[in-house]
């Protein structure tokens, strides 16, 4: 979850305020983690799993958005990724994409962003690839 800290952007022009709450970051980066080739999917929460229960989308999910003691925005972006991509590139390509996304959208700049895979999505047969998917915990917790 997001800190209950505010960002604070400032106008140069007319010295206005505007205040972001970190979970509107996570959303932002939570879509645009979700559209990178060779993500299956973001990891969830309670809270996600809840809301997908109740038919409700949450976008924010697999995000944490934190600020540091410098001011400076880190993300960390829990992912699944599809069997068979190339790990190394598909996070960097994550790492480019949301940090553009974030500095279009906000003109916030991030830190760091640390992409943590947290599985692996293997298609159930082979000819039903597309519609049907399950996944994989690389380091299962119950251990």
């Amino acid at each position: 979850m997001a800190d209950s800290s505010k960002i604070l952007l400032s106008g140069e022009e007319n010295s206005e305020q505007i205040k972001i709450d970190p979970s509107v970051l996570e959303v932002i980066l939570g879509i645009a983690a979700e559209k990178i080739d060779g993500v299956a999917g973001m990891r969830g929460s309670l809270k996600s799993g809840l809301n997908w229960v109740l038919g409700r989308e949450d976008h924010g999910k697999g995000v944490n958005v934190k600020v540091d003691e410098d001011n400076k925005l880190i993300a960390d972006v829990y992912v699944y990724l599809e069997s068979g991509v190339n790990v190394p590139k598909v996070g960097m390509e994550i790492q480019k994409e949301l940090k553009a996304q974030l500095l279009q959208m906000t003109d916030l700049e991030l830190k760091s962003i640390n992409v943590h895979v947290v599985g692996l999505a293997f298609p159930e047969d082979e000819n039903d690839a597309e519609e049907s998917q399950t996944t994989s915990e690389l380091f299962p917790e119950d251990e």
